[in-house]
């Protein structure tokens, strides 16, 4: 599924409107039936729930017009002045015609609508919808049912929020702000209009305030927003109707991203999620990963990496680690061929070793440094020997990367020819552009897409959503994954995971890919075999694999 930002959204409107010729009106009338349609589906499932014998499988919305399933619903139509409001007095006549009480309340007296908006307002007028303009305080959404200008005898049941669009910039003011306070306040179900109030429909960034949703009626495009927390805690249940836009993009213009499932990496990037094996295969056919991990203190994250790497396919795997951290692991993975590079006994690596790591990687195919790694004299030394002399796919990750960034980032050292793939958490991240976590997670896909461009790697930006971006501005959002999985090591799986993909013909970015999205349904029926998915392991991802 492909996502866009509301500048796209705006031209791809423009272009179907002014080259295309399909009249704005009626893109209007598709939207808010759409919306609506969308309410039915959701009161629907609330008195199925309710049921004593609730059935699966509900006719569909459009056979249950005349409504007697819908007789105890009240829903209040929140209206914005522009166009969003427009598809909210087009969603708010096919409810009454669904069966459904409804009102109206305006953000702004409606007369100061404009275009396609004015002409919905005259309809809702003419057929003699209830509405009233919104003033603060006087308690229009949960007050009394007290009847007037709502025509409201008896209590809301839902709410829909058109009120802010895509093009709505910053937090919502005046007017809209105490409407949003006091639509999160009234505790009802909320059905977002495109997108929910008060968040920003590039970034994800909430405002404050901004709707709470219980689902979001992301019209003719995913929008950006809606792909990354933490706006995607607040869209709720998030679905694309189309609208009568053209599902192909405007000639010229490239997609912000695209959500992965098994679907996508098939048809985009040529990977199979399912991993088919050659039935002439040997080890040699699923090369070999050499990773260099691990650190006297932490041991255990060469070993997850290692291990993850082997569960990926891989045919074999080298794990290069300090001498004196090997007879703490001997026999850990009896897969698992070790390597000790000369540690002084200290169990740390040094400058010199880059040199070891770099001989053991001729006869290896990929190289992936960073897990357990720690900090130690000579650090950015040895890890530019390996950037610099590894002819080979290289896998970036923890401490790795924040030598990297104390050695003056990526700005200060040379390109790579052979794939390189970087997989930072939002403070590893941070460290490598020099901006604050916080300034990290407000922009996910615009800082992840500007340093993978920037750079020509391959960006893993780990969390909640995974971002992958690719060097050429490709961008790729991940949906599987379990919270279960904000555990101590989940992070070295993944580093062993995409190695061990690289290892097998993968390229950077289909490798980075197929690895979160496999890393994610891991964790998910990991999850699933814990009695309490806080309970799971970073050993449990890579058993799930």
């Amino acid at each position: 599924m492909k996502f866009v930002t509301s500048e796209q959204m705006r031209e791809i409107d423009r272009y179907t409107i002014e080259e295309l010729g399909i009249p704005a009106m009626a893109l209007m009338e598709n939207a808010g039936r759409a919306i609506a349609e969308e309410v039915l589906r959701f009161c629907t499932a609330r008195s199925s729930a309710s049921a004593a014998s609730p059935q699966r499988g509900t006719a569909p919305v459009e056979d249950r017009a005349g409504g007697a399933d819908f007789a105890g619903e009240h829903w209040l139509i929140l209206v914005g002045k522009g166009n969003n409001g427009g598809d909210g007095l087009v969603c708010a006549r096919h409810l009454a015609d669904a069966g459904l009480a409804v009102s109206l309340l305006y953000a702004e007296p409606p007369e100061t609508l404009r275009g396609e908006a004015a002409a919905q307002y005259a309809i809702v007028q003419a057929l003699g919808l209830p509405g009233e303009v919104y003033a603060p305080g006087t308690g229009q959404i949960s007050g009394p049912p007290a009847g007037g200008g709502l025509g409201r005898t008896r209590p809301f049941t839902g709410l829909v929020d058109a009120l802010l669009g895509t093009g709505a910039k910053g937090a919502p003011r005046g007017a809209y702000a105490s409407l949003i306070r006091e639509a999160n306040e009234s505790g009802l179900p909320v059905v977002a209009a495109d997108i929910p109030s008060g968040l920003d429909a590039d970034s994800g960034a909430v405002h404050d305030p901004c709707i709470r949703a219980r689902v979001t009626v992301s019209l003719a495009f995913l929008k950006a927003g809606l792909t990354q927390y933490p706006g995607a805690g607040e869209a709720g249940e998030v679905t694309v109707r189309y609208i009568g836009i053209p599902r192909a993009l405007p000639p010229g213009m490239k997609a912000a991203g695209t959500m992965l499932s098994a679907e996508t990496l098939k048809a985009e990037l040529g990977v199979d999620a399912d991993r088919p094996r050659e039935p002439d295969g040997h080890k040699g056919t699923y090369g070999h990963v050499l990773l260099a991990a691990g650190s006297l203190p932490m041991s255990g994250a060469g070993l997850l990496a290692a291990k993850a790497a082997l569960r990926a396919g891989c045919g074999l795997a080298t794990w290069a680690l300090p001498a004196a951290l090997l007879p703490h692991v001997l026999g850990a993975v009896p897969e698992l061929m070790l390597a000790p590079a000369e540690d002084g006994g200290a169990g740390a690596w040094n400058e010199a070793a880059a040199g070891d790591v770099l001989r053991l990687l001729a006869a290896r195919d990929v190289l992936a440094v960073g897990p357990g790694l720690g900090r130690f004299p000579g650090e950015a030394a040895f890890l530019r020997a390996l950037w610099e002399g590894a002819a080979r796919p290289l896998v970036v990750d923890a401490d790795a990367l924040n030598i990297l960034a104390a050695a003056g980032g990526l700005a200060a050292w040379p390109g790579r020819e052979a794939a390189t793939v970087l997989t930072p958490h939002p403070g590893e991240m941070a460290r490598l552009t020099g901006l604050s976590t916080a300034e990290v997670q407000r922009d996910r896909l615009g800082v992840a897409r500007r340093f993978a461009e920037a750079h020509g790697v391959t960006l893993v930006l780990k969390g909640a959503r995974t971002v992958v971006a690719a060097p050429d501005g490709r961008v790729y959002v991940n949906v599987t994954g379990h919270p279960g999985m904000a555990t101590g090591g989940s992070g070295d799986v993944l580093t062993g995971l995409i190695a061990g993909l690289l290892a097998q013909g993968l390229d950077g970015v289909q490798a980075a890919a197929l690895g979160v999205y496999l890393h994610g349904l891991a964790g998910e029926r990991a999850a699933a075999g814990r009695a309490n998915p806080a309970s799971l392991l970073a050993g449990d991802i890579i058993e799930a694999l």
